[in-house]
């Protein structure tokens, strides 16, 4: 039986969800008005003239080569970024869903990278992969020394990349950690324990119960990891590599901040935005939609 709480007045629930829809409609709905605003019109670098110019933009930004590309990259470091967190915090899960001694340490442990900030899980990062001082750095440039290469993600485009996509999953790995986990304790031990019964061990016994119960998670943390890929990303690209060398690290949401902030183009970069926007909808809609069904 559903409960609901009665108030007593008609004006304290309104109250209630004043500040929210406050922080809302200032950081969100008009933020997104302006965007769109902007996306139809076109002005000079110094703000001081406008023209509506209709859709060029967007039939301008559909036509641009560069775009093309960065959209494709942002697909190749959103399927990295998902695949490698994803894959890191449902084996740390079971590992952690284990009777060890000392396991609520190693939880706490592995949830901490949560709560750095991009900007900082990207020093950190600098440090570790820096070709001279950088502790995975100087391992790498030893390894590749012997191919005949060196390591140094500042001036190698494959390299940068690679830098920016093991920051970027590192970051995310202990929230990928944390509903894995929860998810393997909510399936019931009486089914593990009938499969271990039945023979069913290791491997198989999580091929064959476990992975399929934890589909529903996998879904959810799928959408929220290319969610979170795309577009809450571009503190640690910023700070790592700017987007560079060259264009190498340059995803949409980093895009959308050169060309509007570096290069002036605020009418093309508020039509990005939009095209952003669109697919953060849809994705949302998609997740949503993929949650009802499981409910049915």
């Amino acid at each position: 039986m559903e409960r609901r709480t009665i108030f007593p007045q008609r004006g304290l629930p309104a109250l209630l969800v004043a500040p929210q829809l406050a922080v809302t409609i200032v950081f969100f709905f008009w933020p997104a008005a302006q965007a769109i605003r902007l996306s139809f019109e076109q002005q000079d670098p110094f703000g001081l003239s406008t023209v509506f110019v209709g859709l060029d933009n967007y039939a301008a930004l559909l036509a641009d080569a560069s775009w093309r590309a960065s959209a494709a990259r942002t697909l190749v470091f959103c399927a990295s970024v998902s695949v490698l967190s994803m894959a890191l915090g449902l084996v740390f899960a079971v590992f952690a869903d284990q009777e060890l001694r000392g396991r609520a340490i190693y939880r706490m442990l592995l949830i901490w990278p949560y709560a750095v900030a991009p900007a900082l899980a990207a020093v950190l990062w600098i440090l570790l992969l820096h070709p001279q001082i950088g502790l995975l750095g100087r391992g790498l440039d030893h390894v590749l020394a012997w191919f005949g290469a060196r390591w140094d993600y500042k001036i190698d485009g494959a390299q940068a990349m690679l830098a920016v996509i093991l920051a970027s999953a590192w970051k995310q790995v202990s929230y990928n950690f944390i509903f894995f986990l929860a998810g393997l304790q909510s399936i019931p031990r009486a089914v593990t324990e009938a499969a271990r019964m039945d023979g069913a061990k290791g491997w198989r016994r999580f091929r064959t119960i476990t992975l399929p119960l934890l589909m529903p998670t996998m879904v959810f943390l799928l959408v929220v990891n290319v969610t979170y890929a795309a577009f809450d990303t571009f503190g640690t690209i910023q700070a790592m590599t700017q987007g560079g060398p060259g264009t190498s690290t340059e995803t949409l949401v980093v895009k959308v901040y050169r060309d509007g902030h570096d290069n002036g183009d605020l009418g093309g970069s508020s039509a990005q935005s939009v095209v952003l926007m669109v697919l953060v909808i849809a994705l949302t809609a998609a997740q949503f939609r993929a949650f009802g069904r499981e409910r049915d």
